[in-house]
């Protein structure tokens, strides 16, 4: 069995992650010896694991499978913890490793939702941005749509098994965006129909496989702010279209800008705050921007870092007083002799610039290496 054979086992049992999995490679030295020790060789189903049907079903359906040992699996992807065992593509496997910006919203978007989706992602894919999205109605389809109009690429990553499409209604789309040079991805066997479950996983891989994430319409309650949760807590860019403030579609929005998101009105601004993600060679000017030089320098290093947000002297003064442990928000009220409102909303502001992550019972610390 190779390594890229035993992720694929373990994938199939829905039992472990890539944390666990790694943790046992190291004890036995590598992933194909970890799985020969694993005791519990179960698939979801009852069964026994199938791995070589799997591989076999993924060749029937011209589906390219990648794990973690292969080149082809982004990388942006391998450095954020928890990260699939495995990546179902069908499509161009190369663009999931290219600069991308997801783009997300609700599925019930106004007339207005939709048309700054679709504009965000026509503008971005003309300034060599791939387009990610969770292939949902609404926000995430036309975000897709836009990319296409711009004759970019765009990844659909799915809440189900490929041979499991989910929702029917934007299948069609799907065939489009592989067709002209994307992809549609998927982290789930085949057989995997949608749950509760997977659609937070399928947020996980939509947040990081992007540099940024823009929330373009979404209420307070919505899997827009699940998936805007988790790029924060993975340091990525969180961005946010604002809209009317009377809308309870423009709610999630307002709440992300107030709590210390970037505001964007045009692909301009997103550009501006992603302009040290994409390298020199990469970056077009942006739509409309006549006049404006590129916002990356042309000495643009080999690999993309991320921008690090200017912090304002009490954002500085909660700053100092964290480690990677993690400090109960009523410790820094004590320390800084802020109120206890204003330490709130300082920890999401952080929070939302990638500078602190939050720990269980209240506590807010340093990010940890992804």
């Amino acid at each position: 069995m190779t390594e890229r054979e035993a992720y694929v086992a373990f994938n199939l049992t829905d039992r472990i992650g890539s944390v666990g999995v790694d943790g046992l490679a190291e004890r036995c030295g590598d992933v194909a010896a970890a799985w020969e020790s694993y005791p519990e060789k179960v698939s979801r189903q009852g069964g026994e694991v199938d791995w070589k049907g799997e591989f076999a079903k993924a060749r029937r359906y011209g589906v390219t499978i990648v794990t973690p040992v292969d080149e082809e699996y982004p990388p942006l992807l391998k450095k954020t913890r928890g990260h699939p065992l495995a990546l179902y593509v069908k499509g161009d496997v190369k663009v999931l490793s290219k600069p991308a910006v997801a783009i997300v919203g609700t599925r019930r978007a106004t007339a207005y939702g939709l048309d700054q989706a679709a504009r965000f992602a026509h503008d971005l894919a003309q300034n060599g941005w791939c387009i990610v999205s969770g292939l949902a109605l609404g926000v995430d389809a036309e975000a897709s749509r836009g990319a296409l109009t711009a004759g970019g690429r765009t990844v659909g990553v799915l809440g189900s098994a490929l041979d499991r499409f989910y929702p029917e209604q934007n299948r069609e789309l799907a065939r489009e965006i592989v067709k002209k040079g994307g992809a549609v991805v998927s982290e789930f066997p085949f057989g995997r129909d949608p749950d509760q479950q997977t659609f937070p996983q399928r947020n996980h891989v939509v947040a990081a496989l992007a540099s940024g994430v823009i929330a373009v319409e979404a209420p307070v309650k919505s899997g827009t702010l699940i998936t805007t949760s988790i790029a924060a807590d993975i340091g990525r860019v969180v961005m946010a279209v604002p809209g009317r403030v009377d809308s309870p579609r423009s709610a999630g929005c307002l709440a992300l800008i107030r709590d210390g998101a970037t505001l964007v009105r045009s692909a301009d601004d997103v550009a501006e705050a992603l302009s040290s993600l994409l390298p020199a060679k990469e970056l077009r000017r942006p739509h409309g921007a006549a006049g404006h030089a590129p916002a990356a320098a042309a000495s643009s290093p080999a690999a993309p870092v991320a921008p690090v947000p200017e912090l304002s002297l009490e954002e500085a003064m909660v700053m100092r007083e964290l480690d990677t442990g993690g400090v109960t928000q009523d410790k820094l009220v004590e320390r800084t002799g802020l109120s206890p409102q204003k330490v709130r909303s300082l920890a999401m502001t952080l929070r939302l610039k990638g500078r602190v992550r939050f720990l269980a019972g209240g506590r807010v610390a340093l990010p940890r290496e992804i």
